[in-house]
Order: C-alpha cells, then sequence, then structure tokens
C-alpha cells in the first residue's frame, strides 16, 4: 500500500522559483499547492511545470473539504484530476478537516467531532475522491484549539480508523500533533503509538507558535526542538518517511530553508542509526 520513500523536500513557493531553476538545489522533491496551480496557465503553471522537469511533485490541497456535510465538489475535484493527469505527481494529499457548509468557504481548515458516524461519513467521501482520482489519497492531520463535547473517542482513533477504513494513506503533521497536544493536554507519544505504520507515507514539519496557555499552527518560523523531539521519536517508531518542511509566512532565503531540511536529514539519520544499534 505504502509507497517508496523520496527523501528530503520542500514546500514549493512563489518567492524561490527563479532559485529553483538557477541553481537546482539539492533538495529531493517539492510540494506543490494544489490550488495554485488549478488553472489553464499563466506563470505560476510555468513554473510548476519548469520545476516538475527537474524535481518529483507532490500536490497538496487545502480546499477537498472531505468533512462537510455539503455534497462533494465535483468540479473541483474533476480540475484536481486534470492537474494530477498533466503533472503526474508521485502522490495527492489533503486534510482531515471541514472547510465550510451551505456553499459557505471559512478558508480554514476546520476539526471534526470524534464519533463513529463522523468516520462512516469520511471514508466514505474518501473513497468517492480516491475513486475519481483513480489513485490512493493521503490525508493529513489538522492542529485544533477546540474540542466537540459529543466525541467519543481520541483524536488519533479516529484518524487511524478513517485511514483504514477508506484504504488511503496518511501525510502525519508532526507540528500540528505537538500543538494540539498542548491545547488538549494529551502525550503525543500516545499519539504516535496509536497510528498504523504501515500507512504514514509523508511528514510534514513546520514552526508555531507558543503563547504559554495556547499553541497556534502559524508555519511562519523556524521548526522547535520539541517538534524535532517528537520527528525523531516517529521515526524511531516508522522507520524512514518522506518528509518536508512547511513554510507558508515569513519566508525566509532558500538557503535558510535548506539549512533547516538539512537538520531534519541529521535528525532522520540520528534516529534511523539509533533503530539499527538496538
Amino acid at each position: 500500500m505504502q509507497l517508496p520513500p523520496i527523501g528530503f523536500g520542500l514546500g514549493l513557493r512563489t518567492d524561490h522559483y527563479q532559485h529553483i531553476l538557477e541553481h537546482n538545489p539539492d533538495v529531493d522533491w517539492f510540494e506543490a499547492l494544489s490550488e495554485n496551480y488549478m488553472v489553464a496557465g499563466g506563470k505560476p503553471k510555468y513554473y510548476l511545470h519548469e520545476v516538475r522537469k527537474r524535481y518529483p511533485i507532490v500536490l497538496h490541497g487545502v480546499s477537498l473539504s472531505i468533512g462537510s456535510t455539503d455534497p462533494l465538489n465535483l468540479s473541483y475535484i474533476e480540475s484536481l484530476k486534470a492537474l494530477i493527469d498533466e503533472v503526474d505527481p508521485n502522490w495527492v494529499s489533503d486534510h482531515l478537516c471541514w472547510t465550510g457548509v451551505s456553499g459557505t468557504n471559512s478558508h480554514d481548515l476546520m476539526p471534526l467531532p470524534y464519533t463513529e458516524e463522523a468516520i462512516d461519513h469520511v471514508a466514505g467521501r474518501i473513497i468517492q475522491v480516491q475513486d475519481i482520482l483513480q489513485r490512493p489519497l493521503l490525508i493529513e492531520n489538522v492542529s485544533s484549539y477546540v474540542s466537540f463535547t459529543h466525541s467519543k473517542i481520541e483524536e488519533w482513533e479516529f484518524y487511524a480508523e478513517v485511514v483504514r477504513r477508506a484504504d488511503c494513506l496518511m501525510l502525519l503533521d508532526i507540528n500540528n500533533i505537538y500543538v494540539s497536544a498542548r491545547n488538549h493536554s494529551f502525550d503525543p507519544d500516545d499519539y504516535l503509538k496509536g497510528l498504523d505504520t504501515e500507512r504514514i507515507q509523508q511528514i510534514h514539519l513546520a514552526g508555531h507558535t507558543d503563547n504559554g496557555d495556547h499553541v497556534i499552527d502559524t508555519h511562519d518560523n523556524d521548526v522547535r526542538d520539541e517538534v524535532w523531539r517528537l520527528y525523531r521519536t516517529a521515526l524511531r517508531r516508522f522507520g524512514m518517511v518522506s518528509t518536508m518542511i512547511e513554510r507558508d509566512d515569513n519566508i525566509p532565503p532558500f538557503d535558510d530553508l535548506k539549512a533547516e531540511l538539512d537538520l531534519a536529514r541529521e535528525h532522520a539519520a540520528e534516529a534511523l542509526q539509533k533503530n539499527l544499534d538496538e
């Protein structure tokens, strides 16, 4: 079920288009935000194709709204399929959340209630999307700041069961696990222990903002030490998983992000070596 790992990647951002084409940096792959390229042409599409000639590409969406009670947006899914057919990414992902209801898009990744009813609802919709796309979908855990009083199971149990029933794969966001663990007072290691090692296809790493009594997933600064620790723990459990650094705001020069990606390589090597030594 899992696809072969492809190493260490970065998000493809407009700030870095020209640098990538001019310098062909030592990065294994790039992740492109699907919605930025679901258009007929233009400069972003040009750069996507140029980068695709040089590197593997994966597509990452934010608008599938797989958890909504609205009907699936078939126009959106068909546009995504057209982009997939055009770019031939290694894989495609979106989030375990809902982004809107009654035709209104919140432009945010909203958490779900962790119930059996929600599992059936979401898993069924993922199956429908995979049937249209004709390929497995990676589903990412989101950060959360509120919880539903009628949730019956733990987040990681919900996540694992949705993925199992839909027969899809996981994009595991390590920073989101840490953020939600702080906000909801659970042990992030328990989260990792509750996941199926055979379903983890990709890992996201990112920075967050710590406000003391709550933490916000902001993607605007470096990965913090506590997230690096959790990343090492994850790799010791799951083995090597394709990993990328996400940066969506306060974007630094490319070489600074590349240095942080090299740090991810070092942490991964340390964790995997410990597995070999034991």
